[in-house]
């Protein structure tokens, strides 16, 4: 597990950070479940701690150390209830950030630059897949070989009709088998308290984007840097910062 996740230091990432990833991450991988990429965390100051992105086959996870890097939150999202993937390049790193049907907005900043277009990249083409769907073509093509191959072995003849039959509910039953397989539910985090947006007050929340209409991008990209320390230091909750993060994104 160690020698795969040496592939993932050649973009600044953080030997140390990368190390305690893997140590988790293989008592958490699912079967069949692939390491694509991951990016972690640098901030411009001194980061003992950083965040990182992992992504998988499978889904999103993000992983935060807490309690001075002894203990490490998981939250994953999988790639079936992923809306869409997001990059900006700002001054010192990029922000990756992702949507979910849910209307849940998770961002990451101070990822390095080359690891978010990866991380954006690795992203767009899961989602591609996923749009394909799962591939079905074997069925199709060794039903009909079957059906000319029959009357060879049996003395009497085959009903075209019921081998026609036949074929449609192998498929049927295939397509099925594959969708209860590749199915991917609700987000599952391993913490427990789940982050969700706050909803707020209507009255609030005209009053903040009242507000927030008259700043500047140098002053609303300020007050979303300082909503992110207040969620570093554990001053406001993850739904929290999403929702106010949400707001600002609206004027950039």
């Amino acid at each position: 597990m160690k020698e795969q996740f040496k592939s993932f230091l050649n973009e600044e990432q953080d030997p140390k950070a990368i190390e305690k990833i893997s140590a988790k991450l293989s008592d958490l991988l699912m079967k069949n479940e692939e390491v694509g990429y991951i990016g972690v965390q640098k901030k411009p100051a001194i980061n003992v701690f950083p965040d990182s992105v992992v992504l998988t086959n499978k889904r999103i996870i993000i992983c935060k150390p807490k309690n001075l890097g002894l203990s490490m939150d998981f939250t994953d999202y999988p790639w079936g209830n992923i809306a869409g993937t997001y990059m900006k390049e700002n001054i010192l790193g990029s922000e990756f950030s992702f949507t979910t049907s849910t209307d849940i907005t998770v961002s990451i900043d101070y990822i390095p630059k080359i690891q978010a277009r990866k991380m954006y990249t690795f992203a767009k083409e899961q989602l591609e897949l996923l749009k394909e769907g799962p591939a079905i073509a074997k069925p199709e093509e060794t039903a009909p070989q079957a059906a000319v191959e029959a009357p060879a072995l049996t003395a009497e003849p085959v009903d075209a009709a019921d081998e026609v039959e036949e074929v449609e509910t192998e498929e049927v039953s295939s397509f099925s088998e594959l969708v209860s397989q590749n199915y991917i539910p609700e987000p599952t985090e391993y913490k427990e308290e789940a982050s969700a947006p706050v909803v707020v007050p209507q009255a609030q929340a005209a009053a903040e984007k009242t507000g927030l209409a008259s700043l500047s991008k140098e002053e609303l990209f300020e007050k979303l840097q300082n909503y992110k320390k207040l969620l570093d230091n554990g001053l406001i909750l993850q739904g929290e910062y999403d929702a106010y993060k949400k707001e600002i994104l609206n004027y950039l």
